[in-house]
């Protein structure tokens, strides 16, 4: 119940008629300090005034005042540094630092409605502990929470992407062939088309792009999906030939075939397909995200993902057996996709490590433009009373599950603090039911 008691002390929401010490002097809490993350003491530099004197330094908060033995801070110098300590309960009537000093002490005292609502989304067995109290939070208030979702989900994103440029030497085109070949995995194949990215470096594509078949073989070959003997089938024994010949030329060693998924996936999603996709994107294509960033039309980046397949695919899903004609090229919402996960993404990180602030603002843009996404989540918020206005909204809220409902951190989460100290009594007209 710590992590309550420190939601409590950072926000002020303690009882302002109980600050006495345990040995009742008056004392007035000028700033709560900085809340840490790592060892030491909970709070960094809080002001505390205790009768007529100021004092600055750390604040320790526990669940019991004797946790401060039981935790050995009395033998820890690094406690010598706190000025006050914070307990639910002072079941011991004086603690000392490490030096000998005495440490004033306090009992902080809160609503019991705080911890209701604490325990009530602590404990809920729902996903999203907050679902059915959601529609008691104002519009405006979760459009700005949206937003900073939003900023914290490209900025986790745009991390990932640094820690590429560091691996791959700056290599924007590198590092975006690798995102863009996760995001082909569609969530099912995400690791498997990530490392066959990792496994097949970008030059050896561009080298060997100047024909479709070349490409195909490369990344097929690779998938370990030409590993069968020579077949029936004409274009099939064509790759298989031409990748034996490549892998033996830049000492390449395949995936196994079984690093791939197909179980309950549509034809149009096999990985086969999707495979070929991506390799009809990048091929011919030298440039890759050189090219990308200088597209400011939506119109242009769509046609940009447009991929240059083979004829042969058009009547096939897999190797030796024919289907009805059909179009293997990607879709609009799958094109969506890539624009919300990876184009803007890149933007983003581009801007933040070439500090031209024009490509955040335009990989925002672009999220304004793009239709909200229909995946479970967001239709979980949505029910819940939660507007999805583009694709900006939907990647937020996706923030919020992953990094706040998944991981029980309520008290963290501005719905989460604003249903916290919310008296069950509150008789507030609700939102209106949005669809």
């Amino acid at each position: 119940m710590e992590s309550l008691l420190h939601y409590v002390w950072k926000h002020r929401l303690y009882d302002e008629n109980s600050l006495l010490t345990g040995d009742g002097q008056r004392f007035e809490i000028i700033d709560t300090g900085i809340y840490n993350i790592h060892a030491g003491p909970d709070f960094f530099n809080a002001k505390i005034k205790i009768g007529d004197k100021l004092w600055a330094g750390n604040v320790e908060i526990h669940n019991l005042s004797s946790d401060w033995y039981r935790h050995r801070h009395d033998s820890d110098k690094a406690y010598n540094s706190v000025i006050f300590h914070v307990a639910e309960s002072l079941d011991t009537s004086e603690i000392r630092d490490e030096s000998g000093r005495v440490i004033p002490q306090w009992e902080m005292k809160f609503p019991q409605i705080i911890r209701d609502n604490y325990q009530f989304l602590l404990e809920s067995d729902s996903q999203i502990p907050c679902i059915g109290r959601i529609r008691e939070i104002s519009e405006i208030y979760l459009s700005d929470w949206k937003a900073a979702l939003l900023t914290e989900r490209l900025e986790r994103k745009a991390n990932d992407i640094f820690s590429l440029l560091k691996t791959y030497k700056n290599d924007w085109n590198e590092v975006f062939y690798i995102i863009l070949s996760r995001n082909f995995g569609f969530n099912v194949n995400n690791d498997a088309f990530e490392r066959l990215a990792k496994s097949l470096p970008l030059k050896i594509i561009l080298k060997n792009s100047q024909f479709s078949i070349q490409s195909e073989a490369l990344f097929l070959g690779q998938a370990g999906l030409l590993d069968e003997e020579e077949n029936g089938d004409n274009y099939y024994n064509s790759l298989r030939k031409g990748y034996i010949f490549l892998q033996k030329k830049y000492k390449l060693t395949p995936l196994e075939k079984h690093t791939f998924k197909n179980l309950r996936i549509r034809p149009n999603n096999f990985s086969l397909i999707k495979i070929v996709q991506l390799a009809g994107i990048i091929c011919n294509r030298q440039g890759l995200f050189s090219e990308l960033i200088g597209i400011s039309e939506e119109q242009d980046m769509r046609n940009f993902f447009a991929s240059d397949i083979n004829e042969y695919w058009k009547t096939h899903y897999q190797f030796g057996k024919i289907s009805s004609c059909r179009e293997k090229k990607l879709g609009f919402s799958a094109i969506s996709l890539l624009m919300i996960n990876v184009v803007s993404a890149m933007f983003f990180a581009y801007g933040k490590r070439k500090n031209k602030p024009e490509y955040t603002e335009k990989a925002l843009q672009l999220l304004e433009t793009i239709r909200a996404e229909q995946n479970y989540i967001v239709k979980q918020f949505v029910r819940a009373g939660i507007l999805m206005n583009n694709a900006g909204d939907s990647q937020a809220i996706i923030q919020l599950k992953r990094e706040y409902c998944e991981k029980k951190k309520c008290i963290y989460c501005r719905i989460g603090h604003q249903l916290l100290a919310k008296d069950s009594s509150d008789t507030t007209v609700p939102r209106e039911q949005y669809h």
